[in-house]
């Protein structure tokens, strides 16, 4: 698949919640996950390798009562790159309803991605 066909099933899958599923079919093994600077570290913060991207996804996913809606932009590809906004209405446990809106943005290479990095403001 070249960029535009993973942007493309990357964001139908993601707007099915399958977040995991678009993981281990379009990531490279040894691909990296970034969050902004504040947000780098613990937890959620930067990892890089497929398994501790699932890890995060699943320690994410732990913190969430319940996913009210999920809203994700087409794609808009540049070369190797692309890029969408992503907005989540969640319940979080112990925080409650909140939105979250990110820009995410995506490198493929030799047909995988192999870098993604989340934009957003974080309290």
């Amino acid at each position: 698949m070249n960029t535009q066909d993973i942007a493309k099933r990357l964001v139908a899958l993601c707007r099915e919640g399958k977040f995991e599923d678009a993981q281990r079919e379009l990531y490279a093994q040894d691909a990296t996950s970034v969050e902004p600077e504040n947000m780098s570290q613990g937890e959620l913060g930067n990892v890089r390798g497929l398994e501790a991207i699932y890890r995060k996804g699943e320690v994410f996913m732990a913190r969430v009562e319940q996913v009210h809606g999920i809203e994700v932009s087409d794609p808009l590809v540049a070369g190797d790159w692309f890029s969408m906004t992503m907005i989540l209405d969640l319940s979080m446990k112990e925080v409650g309803r909140m939105n979250m809106s990110e820009i995410c943005v995506y490198h493929v290479k030799n047909g995988k991605i192999d870098h993604e990095q989340f934009f957003y403001d974080a309290g």
